[in-house]
């Protein structure tokens, strides 16, 4: 799950542009200066700006250090730790650790979801990560899903990666009901397009949230659904199962089947990547489509799950051509590479002549048993530093009001940063 960081950052603006932007407003005049270069904390994976992915990226790189048996910097995972807020959420990024969380501190569920995930496959994090479970679960909506925001309406991505979380956490999500009795699955499975969904090709796709009471189909959302339907996480054990992915099954014969689901999202996938051997979305303010790499990795990791290898052969080798630049100097989408090569049963170490691995631990501090640090690899894009700049936050308000959907629904591209 790739990815999701500044794009997700504009979901939260959105939500505090009522009362931001009349405040920036009455602030007519721009900067004299840029804004500082961020700090990066000792012990993160990535030098851009971690203000909005700062605990996504560094749980993608430790997760899928672990996944491929290398034993990550303990200070790095010490950092991952110390994010933690003391009723067991997560920020995004916490600048100062040492803060305590209080009423102003913006949770975020998907950052909450990745970093369980993490901790979980490390091992000795028991107690933060029954800390993390606790918390979600007391932010479910009513529906039975979750947003990015605690309080915002149910989004797919976000339902998604919560149940992926709470079942690698050992819990049943099924069983996981809110305060109106909803399940997880019953806040998931709603955002399927399902038999009579036109045209016939979305059906089985996940929408990321009814647009004017429609759903429209989102590869992000269905990717990440189709690993919350077979409760299972990024971290995905390559399996000898290896048959062609279908279209969802019509008429269905039960609907409330998150298997049956997730297998229907895996068609849907699968039929997307045939055209162009990749998923392609529209940037906003672009003209025309563009090849969609983040979402393509995903759609790959998910097929790999559902026991689909064949039908993501080529986009794996696709992005073995065609990843390189966007993933240069990025953990979360190193991370998320290196996960979906694993899950298809190939070696990261030798991706289109490329060790992931290599490049993943190269962006931050040296795993444990490495003989010297890492030296940070070359291509990483600093970033704007978040929240200093009136503009940024007019921008963002602007562009919510437009595009959220659009743009989560490509924030795994960012959000591997």
């Amino acid at each position: 799950m790739n990815v999701r960081r500044s794009a997700a950052a504009l979901a939260a603006s959105a939500v505090l542009c009522v009362g931001a932007a009349p405040a920036a407003l009455a602030d007519t005049a721009p900067p004299a200066s840029p804004s500082a270069p961020p700090v990066v904390p000792d012990g993160l994976y990535g030098k851009g700006d971690p203000t909005y992915d700062g605990v996504w990226r560094q749980s993608f790189a430790l997760l899928a250090q672990h996944t491929v048996g290398v034993k990550p910097s303990v200070k790095a995972m010490a950092w991952l730790v110390g994010q933690q807020c003391q009723n067991g959420g997560f920020a995004s990024f916490r600048p100062n650790p040492a803060v305590a969380c209080d009423a102003n501190t913006m949770f975020d569920t998907n950052a909450t979801a990745a970093a369980l995930q993490a901790l979980k496959a490390l091992g000795g994090h028991d107690a933060a990560v029954k800390k993390g479970v606790d918390w979600l679960k007391s932010v479910q909506n009513e529906d039975g899903g979750w947003s990015y925001v605690p309080g915002s309406p149910s989004d797919a991505n976000s339902t998604a990666v919560v149940i992926s979380a709470l079942a690698v956490a050992g819990e049943k999500p099924a069983e996981v009901k809110s305060k109106a009795g909803k399940s997880a699955y019953e806040g998931l499975l709603p955002f399927q397009l399902g038999c009579t969904a036109e045209p016939a090709a979305d059906r089985g796709a996940f929408a990321y949230q009814p647009a004017d009471g429609k759903l429209l189909a989102n590869a992000d959302a269905t990717a990440a659904a189709a690993l919350a339907g077979l409760g299972k996480g990024a971290a995905v054990v390559p399996s000898a199962e290896n048959t062609p992915a279908a279209p969802l099954a019509c008429p269905a014969a039960n609907a409330a089947d998150p298997v049956a689901a997730a297998q229907g999202a895996a068609g849907y996938l699968a039929e997307a990547l045939k055209k162009d051997g990749h998923l392609m979305a529209v940037t906003p303010g672009a003209d025309q489509p563009t090849p969609d790499t983040g979402n393509t990795v995903d759609a790959v990791l998910a097929l790999a799950a559902t026991g689909h290898k064949e039908s993501a052969a080529g986009a794996l080798k696709w992005l073995e051509t065609n990843s390189a630049e966007w993933a240069k100097g990025s953990p979360a989408a190193l991370g998320t590479l290196v996960l979906a090569t694993h899950a298809t049963g190939n070696d990261p170490k030798s991706f289109g002549g490329t060790d992931l691995v290599a490049a993943l631990n190269a962006t931050g501090p040296a795993p444990q048993g490495a003989d010297t640090e890492a030296t940070k690899v070359d291509g990483e894009e600093e970033e704007p530093s978040g929240g200093q700049n009136v503009w940024w936050v007019v921008g963002s308000c602007a562009a919510a009001g437009v595009g959220i959907g659009i743009l989560l629904s490509g924030r795994r591209k960012k959000n591997h940063s």
